[in-house]
């Protein structure tokens, strides 16, 4: 199993937003970033557990976990003249952008940015290097374990 940080903004789609989902899972639609499509496609596996991240918002942070509940296929909206996510490059035969379905596990409280960014044991994690802008990123089970035992205990 390996672990991961995959970012939404609430806007777009947010942690409650896919707690009143059908079945709570999503399509994690939208990502146009080589490295991140590359996780989904080539490292993502059924099971796998990822960290629901709210970005680009007042509070950025850890905000549920999910878990990956169906593998990679194409992200139709790539397909969609006129979408934002729409690639013209990109066609059904050879598509360029995947997605995966994520299934929410449980909301969490908030555990900010500014909050993990306290923590001596996550000086190494992606998500907090300089520079980090990807919207997927792999987690380090020691992280995983730590983050998951701070989301447990009350907010202080």
């Amino acid at each position: 199993m390996r672990y991961w940080l995959m970012k939404s903004e609430p806007g777009d789609v947010s942690i409650d937003d896919l707690a009143a989902m059908p079945g709570q899972t999503v399509d994690w639609y939208g990502i146009r970033n080589y490295q991140a499509r590359n996780f989904m496609r080539d490292q993502m596996q059924l099971g796998d557990l990822a960290f629901f991240y709210h970005s680009n918002c007042d509070e950025p942070g850890i905000v549920g976990i999910v878990e990956v509940s169906h593998l990679a296929y194409p992200d139709r909206l790539q397909f969609i003249p006129g979408h934002k996510y729409f690639d013209p490059k990109s066609t059904p035969e050879n598509p360029r952008w995947l997605n995966v379905d994520v299934k929410l596990v449980r909301k969490t409280r908030l555990l900010s940015l500014k909050a993990l960014r306290t923590y001596p044991e996550l000086e190494t994690m992606r998500i907090l290097q300089r520079g980090n802008r990807l919207s997927i990123t792999p987690v380090d089970p020691r992280e995983w374990a730590f983050i998951t035992a701070l989301l447990d205990q009350p907010a202080s």
